[in-house]
């Protein structure tokens, strides 16, 4: 008799980046995160949500009941999500304007945000983005977004040893390891909200 083996569940994510900039660093954090869920971390499906398309929040924009088509798109992208990976830039203690806006768009009525799991990385000089972070989370109180609490994952990208390359991927070993920590905290979380059947 062959044994049923139980699989874990596939959760979607969707990944943000505050940074419009290709080579950023945390732009970079973003595809190692899709990188470890390919290579090495069963049960995650993500994918990269562009943001640069939004334009800035205008709910004149908003006629008959509809969004423009590039916010119809991504809000879509976001209702469909399980979980959100949102890579957070810190300028001037605080997020970027184009995340800011994104989040805007998509708690527009009916908030798209509401009741998923997500977890914020970042990369930057100093505290390595953790600013951001603290005001990120206090955005996500209103939105009914579901932060990990640990672990926490702001990167220092300037102290030795070099953690990015050229092209603004992540290169250091001991920072890929914790992104995969952060990366299964936030499966783990996402299961835990997710309604029993």
């Amino acid at each position: 008799m062959e044994a049923v083996v139980a699989s874990k569940p596939v959760i979607k994510v969707a990944a943000i980046c505050g940074s419009l900039r290709k080579a950023s660093y945390n732009r970079g954090l973003i595809r190692t995160a899709l990188e470890l869920t390919k290579e090495s971390i069963a049960g995650i499906q993500m994918e990269y949500i562009d943001i640069s398309p939004l334009p800035m929040l205008d709910t004149d924009l908003e006629v008959d009941g509809k969004f423009p088509p590039a916010v119809e798109a991504f809000r879509q992208k976001i209702l469909e999500a399980d979980s959100i990976l949102i890579a957070s830039p810190e300028y001037n203690y605080s997020l970027t304007a184009p995340l800011k806006n994104a989040l805007d768009w998509a708690s527009r009525p009916p908030n798209v945000w509401a009741d998923k799991a997500a977890a914020i990385v970042s990369a930057g000089g100093g505290f390595g983005g953790a600013r951001s972070h603290y005001h990120l989370r206090q955005v996500g109180v209103f939105l009914d977004l579901h932060f990990i609490n640990k672990p926490e994952f702001y990167l220092n990208a300037f102290q030795p040893p070099a953690k990015f390359g050229s092209d603004g991927n992540l290169i250091d070993e001991d920072s890929k390891e914790r992104m995969k920590q952060v990366l299964l905290s936030l499966q783990a979380f996402t299961l835990r909200l997710q309604p029993k059947n």
